[in-house]
């Protein structure tokens, strides 16, 4: 006998009554075990409402995997209360993960045969929700006779189940590829915008169907030139604009077709320029129907004057109150910046106002935008305009300012000397928020510059003496006065005032960085360095007082550190070699006639002592500079439609076990790559960091690369293997590649 059990009505209330959860838990466990009995018991005539409990249950998050068979067994009965539950059931509790969901195949198949719209529209949406490709394939000729069928409700149900086929199986395109021409003439709302939605899945996966529609542009214009003018259907307006999601979707697929198609585009320019003009963006709709005009626009070969209006369009668009306005205008711009300079750049004025935004999504855009908008005869507005937004920035935003401005300073710097003073001015207000390859590019920036190194140096030491906190400046400040220490002695340059330095003073100074709780250990090192080469630029005889300065420390202490290690190497370095003994020198004599060759008059060498007391001075015993590692070759490992991926290799060698690979993403193609990220992965025995890209743009033919650094440790060297992920926008298709680099140099690991 079955057991009595509460309504849904009543179980719902209980399950909302419960004060805690262990109350709710014992509510429905309870419930649960009286839908079981139900089951067990075979009661036809309740099973569709015990089976709509579970379901309530399943949507709390509960487990209700147990009523799988029983949607099977309502789908299969004939009374439409059943199948109704039944199908609802299949749609929230089977997928393509249980191979139960292969069984309603029949039960479809019939369903839809049967000629009852209800059912039919049960089936198919059933079939368009959780259909795999088994069941794709076995009834896409039943979903192709019921896209001409006569209800409007059936046919607008068929049609957006063609579209879940397509995309499960793109194989299928060539059966519904010759209805889709029919239902474009077709007056009902639904089934119109379904075939649109259709037609571009089909578009998009096929380049034959792209061939293929381009013959029905002038159909889809004059359609859409129907809506602007004089409306569809007016239950569908939404603010004052005629059908908005037809108009939208109708655009995005004479985008798809305009596309790199001369005779395409040309026929629709005026249709464009028509809505452009027309639409109303006082409310959300027109403004969702100007900006895929925009992108159409953009996307297709139109003509120069209409690409302007875009442009315009985008502008007005950045002085709307709506936030999600401003956001995709800013994302527009910035794709139109490689293509349309000039026209973008008439609303810098705007986009530099956008930086003060307080939404970060929104500055940080506008901050993208506004370094790609520097040129030549802007570099000093824009550079003051970034400098004291970089003042105010959030942290997360200082990085991609300070480098953004360091860069545009390197490319259209008017002066080298103004472009000093900018390095300056940004590393002092940046802190510690610039990227690690920012050092290094700018020392060798200044080392090119070979009529400013005086004025370099000074200027840095000026910096250093003020403030020894900001470690970018530190290390290149420490940097530049190891290389030009002398000069900054001289006391003369005419580009600054005169400054007379002594040498007590240099040390000193890198003293207090070498002594300063602030330095970090890459700061220390820039310092030691610089001692060691003022050993050999700096006046009189200063090793000793250079030894001085060096870390006193135990060698081999357990606490010893990277600098540590390397100041007890300068040292020793420092320390006079020792004078060889009058044995020794004979010996080495000897060895040093050897290598020049036997003379005609020479005879036989004498045989070498190998006793300990006769040990000879190995030649390469002698101090000398390490021999630096052989370059390991740079590898390509990615290129696909135009974008392409490189890596480079450097062994730091002081570091046997550090690798660093800098990830350069270039791009050849028409289009911009946006949000462009890399991410990395290595085995378990290595130590990976990942450094901050320097942007998630890369610009279309050829512009600026984005870089980014993986430091490596491989303690046990052991062959390294690395696997990357790239994700990406590009010509408006988010792609995701992930692959693994097999072919790396034996270098990289030895």
């Amino acid at each position: 006998m079955v057991m009595s059990s509460l309504k849904l009505q009543d179980l719902i209330e209980e399950i909302r009554g419960a004060k805690t959860q262990a109350q709710e838990r014992e509510v429905i466990q309870k419930e649960c075990a009286h839908i079981r009995a139900s089951f067990r018991d075979g009661d036809p005539l309740h099973r569709h409402r015990q089976l709509a409990k579970l379901l309530y249950v399943h949507m709390l998050g509960y487990p209700a995997h147990f009523g799988q068979m029983e949607c099977l067994k309502l789908i299969a009965s004939p009374r439409f209360i059943d199948k109704r539950v039944g199908y609802l059931g299949a749609m929230l509790l089977l997928d393509e993960r249980q191979d139960a969901h292969l069984l309603i195949t029949n039960s479809i198949k019939n369903d839809l045969s049967q000629g009852i719209q209800a059912v039919q529209g049960l089936a198919l949406c059933t079939l368009s929700t959780m259909g795999s490709a088994e069941m794709c394939r076995d009834l896409a000729t039943e979903v192709e006779k019921l896209l001409l069928e006569r209800s409007p409700y059936v046919r607008k149900k068929a049609v957006l189940t063609a579209v879940h086929m397509i995309r499960k199986v793109p194989e299928l395109s060539d059966t519904f590829l010759p209805v889709c021409a029919k239902l474009l003439r077709e007056r009902h709302h639904g089934v119109l915008l379904g075939t649109i939605t259709l037609i571009t899945e089909l578009c998009e996966r096929s380049p034959a169907a792209l061939k293929h529609f381009r013959k029905v542009v002038p159909q889809l214009v004059q359609i859409l030139r129907t809506l602007v003018t004089t409306g569809y259907s007016t239950e569908h307006s939404i603010s004052g604009v005629s059908d908005p999601f037809l108009q939208v979707q109708i655009l995005r697929l004479l985008r798809i077709l305009g596309r790199n198609h001369e005779e395409s585009s040309e026929s629709m320019n005026d249709l464009l320029a028509q809505v452009a003009t027309n639409t109303d963006t006082s409310r959300n709709a027109g403004s969702a129907v100007l900006f895929e005009t925009v992108l159409t626009i953009v996307d297709i070969r139109s003509a120069a004057g209409l690409r302007v209006l875009a442009v315009n369009i985008l502008g007005r668009f950045l002085l709307n109150s709506d936030k999600n306005i401003r956001y995709v205008a800013l994302t527009s711009l910035l794709r139109l910046v490689q293509s349309d300079h000039s026209a973008v750049q008439r609303h810098r004025p705007t986009v530099v106002e956008c930086l003060r935004e307080p939404d970060a999504s929104l500055s940080r855009r506008a901050l993208e935008l506004s370094l790609a908008l520097v040129n030549s005869s802007n570099v000093r507005a824009m550079t003051q305009e970034l400098q004291g937004f970089l003042e105010s920035c959030p942290l997360d935003l200082r990085a991609d300012c300070a480098s953004g401005i360091l860069l545009a300073a390197e490319r259209f710097a008017p002066t080298k000397r103004w472009h000093i003073d900018t390095i300056l001015r940004v590393l002092t207000m940046a802190g510690t928020h610039v990227r690690d390859d920012a050092v290094a590019n700018l020392t060798q920036l200044i080392g090119g510059a070979q009529e400013l190194h005086a004025y370099s140096v000074r200027c840095l030491y000026s910096a250093l003496a003020r403030d020894i906190s900001q470690q970018p400046l530190v290390q290149v400040a420490a940097w530049c006065i190891g290389e030009y220490g002398d000069l900054l002695l001289e006391g003369s340059c005419e580009e600054t005032e005169p400054l007379q330095v002594e040498e007590e003073e240099v040390l000193a100074l890198l003293e207090r960085v070498l002594q300063s709780h602030m330095s970090l250990p890459a700061t220390r090192g820039y310092a030691l360095t610089a001692l060691m080469k003022l050993s050999t630029r700096l006046r009189g005889d200063n090793k000793a007082a250079i030894l001085e300065k060096m870390p006193l420390v135990e060698r081999g202490g357990p606490q010893a550190d990277e600098e540590v290690k390397e100041s007890q190497e300068a040292s020793q370095l420092l320390e006079p070699a020792p004078v060889p003994t009058e044995p020794q020198a004979s010996k080495l004599l000897d060895l040093l006639d050897l290598l020049d060759g036997p003379s005609e008059d020479s005879q036989q060498p004498p045989p070498v002592d190998p006793s300990p007391e006769g040990t000879l001075i190995h030649l390469l015993d002698l101090p000398c500079a390490p021999l630096a590692p052989a370059p390991i070759p740079n590898l390509k490992v990615f290129e696909r439609e135009g974008l392409q991926l490189n890596l480079s290799f450097v062994r730091p060698p002081g570091t046997p076990t550090l690798l660093l690979i800098t990830v350069t993403a270039t791009n050849a193609s028409e289009g911009d790559v946006t949000h462009f990220i890399c991410q990395a992965a290595v085995p378990k025995s290595f130590q990976l960091q990942l450094q901050v890209p320097s942007g998630d743009t890369v610009p279309a033919q050829g512009g600026l690369p984005v870089t980014q650094v993986l430091r490596i440790l491989n303690p046990n060297k052991a062959p390294l293997r690395l696997k990357l992920r790239l994700t990406y926008n590009h010509y408006g298709r988010s792609v995701q590649e992930i692959f693994e680099v097999n072919n790396l140099p034996v270098e990289t690991w030895q």
